[in-house]
């Protein structure tokens, strides 16, 4: 059990679980809002041994020094890799301090947006119609780039509804091979595609230039990622030089510091994480809870990282 247990920042977690943290915890603090900075963090952690934190403050090595007592840190949010998280991993590895994070909670309603998305532009509902007159999906040549789980389930989506699914990934996939998915190299599939979804890990860029220049025009792109799968002049440059369109659930998906492609009339933001639903609340509680319970078993297994989300 816990000494103390800290939860930063707003976490998601349902009522149902906060109650049950009090049973892993002589102490549980839990905080509503974002923390300023790093020494606001310390000064939250103060003596936990046991921390809890979303994805919108970091704990870096600055952190964990002046908070020695800390041995656990519950990350409430997606880990797709140690590079890639909020948390300075390498330091607590080296340090005994045990970090776990959570996979694939808010995937169902990325699905359900995408499909949202994407109708409204074939049959130009509330915004302008992708083809001079509406178009299904069925026969739609769609081109998944990265084939983590959301990628999947979006390309089986896109399958079922009678699309011609092609995609890219680090490694070919046998299962999707299977059901007819054909893998493409990543110049080849932007320039068969007419709809893209760019499905990938948190930090991966993968289209520049010359992969815009092989989109080519005509087409819709989707970032469904966590951040950019772009550069953002890059994309500004294939928006103002064609007839295409972009859609993303968040700005930061976007990845434009200064905020100005939000409002690009080829820009299609809703600004709301598609995967924040009441259930993807309930089982990213799950998720916390069942990381707590293991590390009560075994304080010493490795950090979480999850799989390869490509």
């Amino acid at each position: 059990m816990f000494k103390k247990l800290v939860a930063i920042e707003p976490v998601s977690l349902v009522g149902e679980a906060e109650k049950e943290l009090h049973q892993y915890a002589e102490n549980v603090i839990m905080y509503d809002d974002v923390p300023a900075d790093d020494d606001e963090i310390i000064r939250r952690i103060g003596d936990a041994d046991g921390v809890l934190l979303s994805y919108t403050s970091k704990i870096n090595s600055y952190v964990f020094e002046h908070c020695p007592a800390v041995r656990y840190v519950g990350m409430c949010c997606s880990l797709y890799s140690k590079e890639s998280a909020n948390v300075d991993i390498a330091w607590a590895e080296e340090h005994g301090v045990t970090v776990k994070g959570i996979r694939d909670y808010g995937d169902r309603g990325v699905v359900e947006y995408v499909i949202c998305e994407l109708v409204r532009f074939l049959h130009g509902y509330d915004r302008p119609m992708w083809r001079e007159m509406p178009v299904e999906i069925a026969g739609l040549k769609v081109g998944m780039v990265g084939m983590g789980v959301s990628g999947g389930m979006i390309a089986e989506a896109m399958k079922f509804m009678g699309a011609e699914v092609s995609y890219y990934s680090r490694s070919r996939k046998p299962a999707y091979d299977a059901e007819g998915m054909v893998y493409r190299p990543l110049t080849e599939l932007l320039e068969q595609s007419e709809v893209v979804f760019a499905c990938l890990n948190k930090n991966v860029i993968l289209m520049h230039e010359e992969e815009f220049k092989a989109l080519g025009d005509g087409k819709i792109l989707f970032n469904t990622s966590i951040g950019p799968a772009f550069e953002a002049e890059d994309l500004k440059n294939w928006l103002d030089s064609g007839d295409n369109y972009f859609a993303c659930d968040t700005a930061g998906a976007i990845g434009d510091p200064t905020g100005a492609l939000l409002n690009h009339p080829r820009v299609f933001c809703v600004n709301y994480s598609a995967g924040r639903t009441k259930q993807a609340f309930g089982l990213l509680s799950e998720k916390v809870l069942d990381n707590i319970k293991e590390y009560m078993v075994d304080g010493t297994r490795p950090v979480s990282c999850g799989s390869d989300g490509q």
